[in-house]
């Protein structure tokens, strides 16, 4: 199941907050994969496709494709901040069975 920290639930909710539009949803998704490792989308989005999961976690509508699904299912978004700025990670261990390379954890801007 998607876990969501409690700092990335907090920033999610702002920014949902700031769009004033009720129909807006966070998608999260998969993009790339093999040896390059899996990259992910995380936006806002209105758009609803039929080859899309809606989950509310937390109050917080997520579209997910569902061909992403099985990918994310063990994926946890944080938010971290720092003197530069903050930013959301993503934390996937099913990540390293899919990358040749690299690590488990990409920042998401």
């Amino acid at each position: 199941m998607l876990l969501i920290t409690d700092r990335a639930k907090r920033q999610l909710k702002e920014m949902l907050q700031r769009e004033k539009n009720n129909n807006i949803r966070v998608r999260f998704g998969v993009k790339g994969g093999l040896c390059n490792g899996l990259s992910y989308t995380l936006g806002f989005d209105k758009q609803m496709y039929k080859e899309d999961h809606l989950e509310l976690i937390d109050s917080i509508p997520f579209t997910i494709n569902k061909n992403d699904l099985e990918l994310l299912k063990y994926a946890t978004i944080d938010f971290k901040q720092d003197m530069v700025g903050g930013g959301f990670h993503i934390y996937n261990p099913l990540a390293e069975k899919e990358r040749c390379c690299g690590s488990k954890e990409e920042e998401v801007h």
